[in-house]
């Protein structure tokens, strides 16, 4: 699991107002702020972390190590190591992961399918209401 310290750092950023269309690969950290109308890869071998915040919308399949998203996301989700729901998120999509903190007012349409190796069970953990 990711410790607070091995992070990779974020380096790139879809800012508010931009939209893409097409395939985005990433390596280290990538926050998206806009509109991804694509598949949305970290690179399988580096450690790699994706922030999908409050105002980002993503048609299409996202995959990394480690997923914050406050955001929406229409397509499936595949978390390999570590994926985080706040309470804005919104996946219209089968999601898989190694372990899952989800806040009261995510809200997810779709499967959830734990990734297991053998027949250990997946970390679930439900996250505290700050309010």
């Amino acid at each position: 699991m990711f410790n607070k310290k091995k992070q990779p750092a974020i380096k790139s950023l879809v800012a508010e107002s931009s939209r893409i269309q097409g395939n985005f690969n990433f390596a280290d950290g990538l926050r998206i702020d806009g509109v991804v109308i694509g598949n949305v890869c970290g690179e399988p071998e580096l450690p790699t972390i994706l922030v999908i915040s409050e105002t980002a919308s993503i048609t299409g399949e996202i995959q990394a190590d480690h997923i914050i998203i406050n955001g929406t996301v229409n397509g499936p989700v595949h978390a390999r190591l570590l994926l985080e729901l706040q309470p804005k998120a919104k996946i219209y999509g089968d999601v898989s992961y190694t372990a899952l903190e989800m806040h009261q007012g995510a809200i997810i349409a779709g499967q959830l399918r734990p990734l297991l190796e053998g027949e250990e069970k997946p970390t679930l953990k439900l996250a505290a209401n700050n309010a």
